[in-house]
């Protein structure tokens, strides 16, 4: 571990964050973190010593926040608070996504506006230091008090409840703290409230699905670019001066790098004068769609970066006499986004079948359904059935769950974002798409064979290669989906990509042109 990263001091990039999760960041309290930190807890004390009225402090919450608690129940308040709230139900999420919860939590408390106490947010601290993580179910927040649901089932494990997942497994939290020789910790007034409230569960899904579609988007561009080589298609609509007079960041960061990606193909460079005016839009319009995508990708990967640097617990903390109950936990910023980026996710797949679909009618110098012996061989009739299948289900899960609000809290709640569906879908969707680029994958290899002897750029060569090693020439009928499985390994682990940059700066070619448009 090389890098050390200061909670509530530091700027969090979403390739921190992810960097922390994964053990490569180690994320500490600071000197300047703590005293504000001590500062705002003791704010707190004040405000329960002298019995300022503060929501969730010494009062009831939500239809309840008119109901005075005194001084000796704040605790139990904030104790009957976690468990009243785990109310999550369905499958747990992914361990990574709920140690991002953490992470990004720690970040939003550590500025010191939350009334927090150093030794719980140590113990956070503790449990992502260890990889001890708590089991949070999928379903049950509608993202406006924040996260409620799910944030309460994973804080749970502070109080000695619930359950953690370590070392692969799951189990009891006592059984975890007797093992390691820990009490559960005893919260203060407010701390209850500051753990709950929060947008972290939202957040979490969206950090993992900008790294998600960061590598859907560069993946499409590849795949898109062999694809248009086995169809024998024109890299004249990449151009830079075309995309120079309507630019769009996306498009042109798109057009650089399939032009870059094609540049002094053979088989490019073989039919320059034929006598094809243009290429279908699931071509020649690459640059407009996955560009387009990318544009949406970039508006979600800013306001991600926003949250995660951002205090979203209620009322904050400025000092006893200056507390604000507003409403920095509602999810609309992040839930709009979210919606979004799933239809410009969904439009990937489109394209991807679209391109499946070319490869497969016997055009351009193709055998029908890329088989030299069809009618005995299906070839690869049925595979773009299943690209079919899963470009329609990923429209079905396009409807914005942002459009919808249902009130909560006996009316106090009545405006709600339902920014968590949004997230939750979008990973769906992303499922699906991982699953469309491996078939256009398996199509692009076998039009690209049909070509030879002629080569494409070294780049690409080296992709086909890597293809080839995993999944051979199709002569003959056999199962597919065994190749399908093959391919989506390389999609999903990132090692074609990792080639393809690998083979980029071997040849001194930069396909990524602007920085704006990484994770870090």
């Amino acid at each position: 571990m090389s890098k050390t990263f200061n909670y509530g001091t530091d700027h969090l990039s979403i390739g921190i964050c992810l960097d922390i999760a994964s053990g490569k960041v180690k994320g500490v309290i600071g000197e300047e973190a703590k005293k504000k930190i001590v500062a705002s807890w003791k704010e707190v004390k004040k405000i329960v010593e002298r019995e300022i009225p503060v929501y969730g402090i010494n009062t009831g919450f939500g239809p309840l926040c008119d109901r005075h608690i005194g001084e000796e129940d704040t605790t139990t308040l904030q104790y009957n608070l976690l468990k009243s709230h785990s109310v999550g139900v369905g499958n747990p999420i992914p361990k990574e996504i709920a140690k991002l919860m953490l992470i990004s939590k720690v970040q939003s408390l550590a500025q010191g506006f939350s009334g927090i106490s150093m030794n719980t947010l140590e113990r956070i601290v503790w449990h992502i230091d260890n990889d001890i993580i708590p089991v949070v179910p999928e379903k049950g927040s509608v993202g406006a008090s924040g996260d409620l649901a799910p944030l309460a089932h994973l804080f749970l494990p502070l109080i000695g409840l619930a359950e953690v997942e370590e070392n692969g497994k799951i189990v009891p939290v006592a059984e975890m703290l007797k093992k390691h020789d820990l009490e559960p910790v005893k919260l203060g007034p407010k701390e209850g409230l500051a753990l709950i409230n929060g947008t972290q569960f939202i957040l979490s899904f969206a950090v993992k699905a900008v790294q998600r579609m960061h590598n859907i988007l560069q993946l499409a561009d590849l795949a898109g670019a062999m694809s248009l080589e086995g169809l024998m298609g024109s890299a004249r609509p990449f151009d830079p001066r075309l995309h120079n007079i309507r630019p769009y960041k996306g498009s042109k960061l798109v057009a650089n790098r399939l032009f870059n990606l094609l540049h002094h193909s053979e088989i490019l460079n073989s039919h320059v004068n034929c006598d094809r005016v243009q290429d279908p839009y699931s071509l020649r319009c690459m640059p407009q769609v996955h560009g387009a995508s990318r544009n949406a990708w970039l508006h979600l990967k800013q306001l991600t970066e926003i949250e995660l640097n951002s205090v979203t617990d209620n009322p904050i903390i400025f000092n006893a006499d200056d507390t604000i109950s507003g409403g920095n936990f509602h999810g609309q910023p992040l839930a709009l986004p979210l919606d979004y980026a799933c239809v410009a996710a969904a439009e990937l797949g489109n394209i991807a079948d679209r391109r499946c679909y070319l490869m497969s009618e016997g055009r351009y110098g193709l055998p029908k359904l890329l088989t030299e012996h069809a009618g005995l061989n299906s070839g690869l009739m049925i595979p773009q059935y299943t690209t079919a299948a899963l470009v329609t289900e990923n429209k079905t899960l396009c409807f914005p769950a942002s459009a919808d609000s249902v009130p909560t809290s006996l009316g106090q709640e009545d405006h709600v974002s339902m920014g968590s569906i949004s997230g939750r879908k979008l990973h769906k969707v992303l499922d699906n798409i991982e699953y469309i680029q491996a078939i256009e994958l398996l199509y692009a290899t076998q039009a690209m064979d049909f070509r030879r002897p002629l080569k494409s750029t070294p780049v690409m060569e080296a992709c086909h290669d890597y293809v080839r090693q995993h999944v051979p020439f199709i002569k003959d009928d056999r199962i597919f989906a065994d190749d399908i499985k093959a391919l989506h390994k390389i999609v999903t682990d990132g090692s074609l990509l990792a080639l393809a940059d690998e083979a980029a700066a071997k040849n001194n070619i930069r396909l990524d042109n602007d920085d704006e448009f990484g994770i870090y």
